[in-house]
């Protein structure tokens, strides 16, 4: 097997432990974060229902027009966006779910710029 290909199955060992315990319902959803080499995505989940409340990526026009997006500026920019979406769904508190993925650099950047913009997390 890949280096690759094991990084993943270890990654989504990870998420599936995580999910375990973090589950989002209508109080207090769940803030997603998927990363890649290129892009971050966020969405704010109610599990309970099954609904995204809230979601941004750095794929969209805003984030990208603003420089590069596979870069800690771009995830604080995204991050900014999805709890300015979120507050104005009504969603004041959620519950962080890193995906697998360390609390470190993008991930990291992302969720503190989340609370820096309202969001209880």
């Amino acid at each position: 097997m890949s280096e690759g290909g094991r990084k993943a199955i270890l990654r989504a060992r990870r998420h599936a432990h995580i999910r375990q315990r973090v589950s989002g319902v209508t109080e207090r959803p769940r803030l997603s974060v998927r990363r890649s080499n290129r892009h971050i995505v966020a969405q704010v989940i109610d599990d309970s229902r099954g609904h995204t409340l809230a979601a941004a990526s750095s794929l969209e026009p805003a984030v990208r027009a603003a420089g590069g997006t596979g870069n800690v500026a771009s995830a604080g920019r995204v991050g900014d966006l999805v709890a300015r979406r979120a507050l104005d769904a009504g969603v004041t508190s959620v519950v962080f779910d890193r995906g697998g993925f360390r609390f470190h650099g993008r991930v990291a950047a992302l969720a503190r710029a989340a609370r820096e913009a309202g969001l209880e997390l």
